[in-house]
């Protein structure tokens, strides 16, 4: 478990390091093509700014557009009861805890890392799921703290959005705003080479994201059911969330990989680009771990 919350650590650095490449690229083009060096180093030191920003305000973020109300034990002891056992058992800080009013089955964990943890559930997943279910549930979203895979999706989260607004922003300005080195388009191999990355960086950032959020996913998985020592109760949960999935009223396809489940319903092409494992798979590794106890 150790090696796994050192290997995220690592993984967040590196991570960091290829959107830093990817933007650096973007901004060497425009640099190209406007005439102006600067240009290279403003659109890092905007980057940088904008993930630094979504680092400390992405969790409250996600909380509002997701509809969450933070409550106490006396508001819904089942639930808060089950996340404190969790938090004692993992010697983790007591994360904040909040419900969705929303009958889609669903939950998910945000925060920077686990002093400055939430989990939430939806009123549909706790209508759904046993008490095994939902612990298993909830211990996944804890393994997403314990492996600081929060803090990875949120600085993740962060670039794909600083990538794709600044290769937009690049790519009207190339289109549009005509050629401002007066050199009639330079290089054309060099204008089309930056065209294509302008196209390409933001699909490359979003495949980036989907794969290491369907990681995420196994790893919460793995941690979950060996704090619990229960992996059934977690595939069981996981087959009840395939079999009784529906969009969530308030979706937002930036917060999607965060959700225990895909709450958009993605069509064939989006599931290219899914920030989620198929369940099916889910549930034969878990089936997997099982047989290991």
């Amino acid at each position: 478990m150790y090696r796994a919350i050192a290997k995220n650590k690592r993984n967040t650095v590196f991570i960091i390091l290829l959107f830093l490449v990817i933007i650096g690229g973007l901004g060497y083009f425009a640099s190209w093509y406007f005439g102006d060096p600067s240009i290279t180093i403003i659109t890092l030191v905007i980057a940088i700014a904008y993930a630094v920003f979504q680092y400390f305000a992405a969790s409250s973020q996600a909380l509002s557009l997701s509809g969450a109300v933070q409550i106490q034990k006396a508001d819904n002891p089942r639930l808060y009861r089950i996340v404190e056992n969790l938090s004692i058992t993992t010697g983790m800080p007591m994360p904040k805890v909040y419900i969705i009013n929303d009958p889609a089955p669903n939950a998910f964990a945000t925060g920077r890392d686990p002093e400055h943890a939430s989990v939430a559930a939806t009123t549909g997943l706790l209508e759904l799921m046993t008490d095994a279910e939902l612990e298993g549930v909830m211990a996944h979203e804890i393994g997403h703290v314990q492996n600081y895979d929060i803090r990875v999706s949120m600085i993740v989260f962060g670039l794909v959005v600083a990538v794709g607004l600044i290769s937009d922003i690049a790519l009207r300005f190339t289109l549009f705003g005509g050629n401002r080195n007066n050199n009639n388009g330079g290089n054309p191999i060099m204008l089309i080479v930056g065209l294509a990355a302008l196209i390409i960086a933001p699909l490359v950032a979003t495949v980036v994201q989907a794969a290491v959020s369907r990681q995420r996913e196994y790893l919460a998985d793995a941690t979950g059911s060996l704090t619990t020592r229960h992996p059934d109760a977690l595939a069981s949960a996981l087959e009840k969330l395939a079999a009784y999935s529906r969009p969530m009223r308030k979706q937002n396809t930036t917060m999607a990989h965060m959700w225990i489940s895909d709450p958009t319903k993605p069509g064939i092409m989006d599931k290219l680009f899914s920030t989620h494992p198929p369940i099916a798979e889910r549930v034969k590794r878990l089936g997997e771990i099982g047989r290991t106890f």
